[in-house]
């Protein structure tokens, strides 16, 4: 996740928005998901139709194709750490939507919830495919649960707010982080039904934070050299730990990074 999976329900701008974050969720952002389109529906098998997958800036051509070996794990997931090169490896598009995928969702929001997240990318737990999970709320069995595969960002606000994230790959950073106010997406529900949804305030920070681990760019690329450098040592430290525990190099060093431009990933490829 993310924090805003990465938000922690505990962090205190997170408390400012809860009050008004579930009611945008349930009843205008996605009163698209019916009971039997929620994350465990019964449905059998589906596959995402050719029509569907053939658009423009929905389905990008260079996408690989996730395979039934992509969905294998070993319960219970865990999330995956900074400079872990899982979090920077190509996420596969997902075509079948059948019974692995609903219990790697279902694993994904118990793990969510466990870590005090309110949304989670599937590279934060190891498994490279497009999909995320959030719940604005933070607690089972309030709130919504959202599952988004193979989403896609059509449009985005040009007025920029900024928020305190944090990130439950990035344990105990939290910084400023400038993003557009509101995103109209596209995506795929676990059953495999598409749909187009306008989002704002909470649930698209939230939104774009996992959409930016999907594509393999991490939170401390959206903020200014001034917000990088408060947590610059701590970043070291975690490539200190990566490497401590690994035995290996660390696969990227926070001094080559240079900041992204914010609409990077965004709109149609």
């Amino acid at each position: 996740m993310a924090l805003l999976t990465c938000l922690r329900p505990t962090h205190p701008l997170l408390l400012l928005h809860r009050a008004s974050a579930l009611p945008d969720i349930s009843s205008c952002c996605f009163n698209h998901f019916s009971s039997t389109d929620r994350v465990l529906s019964a449905n059998s098998p589906r596959t995402a139709p050719p029509s569907a997958t053939a658009k423009p800036g929905f389905s990008p051509a260079q996408d690989q194709l996730a395979s039934p070996g992509d969905f294998e794990f070993v319960p219970p997931l865990k999330i995956v750490e900074y400079p872990d090169p899982k979090l920077r490896a190509r996420n596969k598009r997902i075509a079948t939507f059948d019974d692995s995928l609903k219990k790697l969702v279902h694993e994904m929001f118990d793990v969510m919830y466990k870590t005090d997240g309110i949304g989670l990318s599937a590279p934060q737990v190891g498994i490279n495919v497009q999909l995320m999970v959030f719940n604005a709320v933070g607690e089972r069995g309030e709130g919504e649960e959202i599952v988004l595969v193979n989403p896609r960002v059509s449009k985005y606000s040009k007025k920029l707010t900024l928020f305190n994230e944090g990130c439950l790959s990035f344990p105990g950073i939290n910084a400023d982080v400038k993003r557009p106010e509101s995103v109209k997406i596209d995506a795929y529900n676990v059953n495999g039904t598409r749909f187009s949804v306008n989002l704002s305030g909470l649930p698209a920070r939230i939104f774009q934070h996992e959409f930016d681990h999907i594509q393999g760019i991490l939170f401390f690329e959206r903020m200014t050299e001034e917000v990088l450098e408060s947590i610059r040592e701590q970043l070291k430290a975690l490539e200190a730990k990566y490497e401590g525990m690994t035995g290996l190099l660390s696969p990227e060093k926070i001094e080559n990074h240079k900041r992204r431009n914010v609409a990077v990933g965004f709109g149609k490829s």
